[in-house]
């Protein structure tokens, strides 16, 4: 899919067509993200920080399981 850099104020941006916000599931106001990859850029609407931060706090709770019940009750 091609698209166009067009100006925005004072900076420059690109306009998203509804098709590929729906692809992404993306609605306005929403974040994406633009991530480097060996190909180039990739655009997506996940968060590589928060998927790495969520990966650690899985294997917390996977850990303290019973700890975690306890506390719960």
């Amino acid at each position: 899919m091609k698209l166009k850099i067009t100006s925005i104020g004072n900076s420059s941006g690109i306009i998203l067509p509804k098709e590929l916000l729906a692809r992404l599931r993306l609605e306005k106001g929403d974040e994406l993200y633009a991530l480097e990859t060996p190909d180039g850029i990739r655009l997506s609407a996940f968060d590589p920080e928060l998927a790495a931060q969520m990966e650690v706090a899985e294997a917390v709770m996977r850990k303290r399981r019973t700890l975690l019940h306890k506390l719960a009750q």
